[in-house]
């Protein structure tokens, strides 16, 4: 199969939509030869925060010289970025040999109420890649929620990791965070050892000491508070914790929350792992998209917040960098908390420019979303493409782009071929 076929097809797939449950890819991952059960995994769940979480421990494992197998979504600027070895995608050959093979299992098994989800088709992908280009470690991130996830088929993580729970896809995770933690939880294996932050509400810290405890697993709860900060700014972050500094390339006094996990996790799963591995690893941590700086003159900011918590961080940023007077342009998914996550940033901007997010059909319209932004900033203006967005800050001193994933991985290089200095 040749990439573009292997693209369509995988596409063709979210016409199913998200589908909860282990059975699909239990049975298709049995026709494969469960290559899942020969990986050493590192299980990463959350709300906000498990995409960096995942890239930090990615970074740090192979700082530490193990061959590092890292699965992510949704992805940024290309489709490949889902399934890396080592920080490099998976070829577009290999993407279109492996989903040739995994067509062909799926067209194996009985097709009376057999429906494979697009999520779970390139899960099986991921992990005949990894089996096969023989990784020392994965660090697997889940797609949505955590117990009926199609990556919990893991039996025995190294060590499961739970980032910051907060209300998102509530129609089908749960209505609290309560509700929301449960799910999460359903990575927690029996006797594996499980890292959360001390950063979660007190409702979602309980449920998961309870589970961590009936499980048998030992839990540890970092505190953001024991971190000293040094600085934060928009380019990196320095702190102090536990006697040892940091160097984070990861802006934002959240990623240190973040930071505080990877580390215990690491530590957890790999304590021959040297403190220097470490360090070097969150300095040379790269994640498009979480708070990066596109360009320094005009000051050009895309950040992937997309729900209140993404949105609290964002403002804290900005707050702690000293950002004022800033513009901003905007496009969300219409069937996410908007109004709330807009909320958190009231006053922040002078100007705000809505899109519709052009890759996606469940974006909210350009309009609809300059609406709800009126109720936070005075000038607003909605556009019909991100070309003419981007015309109407390009001489603004600051522009923060944020919003959905799929708007930053459109927008992404036009942003760079616009503001990205030589």
């Amino acid at each position: 199969m040749l990439y573009m076929e292997a693209l369509q097809y995988i596409h063709s797939l979210n016409v199913f939509g998200s589908r909860p449950g282990l059975e699909r890819i239990t049975e298709l991952l049995k026709v494969l030869g469960n290559p899942e059960d020969g990986l050493e995994v590192i299980h990463v769940a959350g709300t906000n925060g498990k995409g960096s979480t995942s890239t930090m421990l990615s970074s740090i494992l192979q700082c530490s010289g193990k061959k590092t197998g890292l699965f992510i979504s949704p992805y940024v600027t290309e489709f490949n970025e889902r399934i890396q070895v080592n920080g490099k995608p998976i070829s577009n050959q290999d993407l279109g040999i492996l989903c040739e093979r995994v067509k062909s299992a799926v067209e194996s098994i009985d097709s009376d109420g057999f429906i494979i989800t697009e999520f779970e088709f390139i899960t099986a992908v991921a992990f005949l890649y990894f089996k096969e280009q023989e990784c020392d470690t994965v660090v697997l991130e889940v797609g949505l929620g955590g117990r009926l996830d199609a990556t919990n088929v893991i039996k025995k993580p190294k060590v499961s990791v739970i980032t910051r729970i907060a209300l998102d896809h509530t129609g089908i995770l749960g209505e609290t965070e309560a509700e929301i933690a449960f799910e999460k939880c359903g990575i927690i294996k029996k006797s594996c050892p499980v890292v959360t932050t001390g950063d979660n509400s007190s409702e979602s810290l309980a449920v998961i000491e309870k589970i961590a405890k009936e499980r048998g697993c030992q839990l540890t709860v970092t505190n953001p508070l024991e971190a000293e900060v040094l600085s934060s700014d928009i380019f990196k972050s320095e702190f102090m914790w536990q006697g040892e500094a940091y160097t984070l390339s990861l802006s934002g006094k959240h990623q240190i929350s973040n930071a505080l996990n990877v580390i215990s996790a690491v530590r957890s799963a790999y304590p021959e792992i040297t403190p220097a591995a470490i360090k070097q690893g969150l300095k040379d941590v790269v994640f498009p998209a979480r708070c990066e700086v596109i360009g320094k003159k005009p000051l050009v900011i895309l950040d992937g917040s997309h729900n209140p918590n993404g949105t609290a961080a964002l403002n804290r940023l900005m707050t702690d960098s000293g950002i004022t007077d800033a513009t901003a342009i905007v496009g969300f998914m219409a069937d996410k908390d908007v109004s709330d996550a807009l909320e958190c940033l009231k006053g922040k901007f002078k100007k705000m420019v809505t899109v519709k997010v052009q890759s996606n059909p469940r974006t909210m319209k350009a309009q609809a979303l300059a609406d709800l932004c009126c109720e936070i900033c005075n000038d607003v203006i909605a556009v019909d493409s991100y070309e003419n967005a981007i015309k109407e800050v390009e001489n603004e001193n600051t522009v923060i782009v944020f919003g959905s994933l799929y708007l930053a991985g459109d927008i992404r290089p036009l942003l760079i071929k616009k503001f990205r200095q030589k």
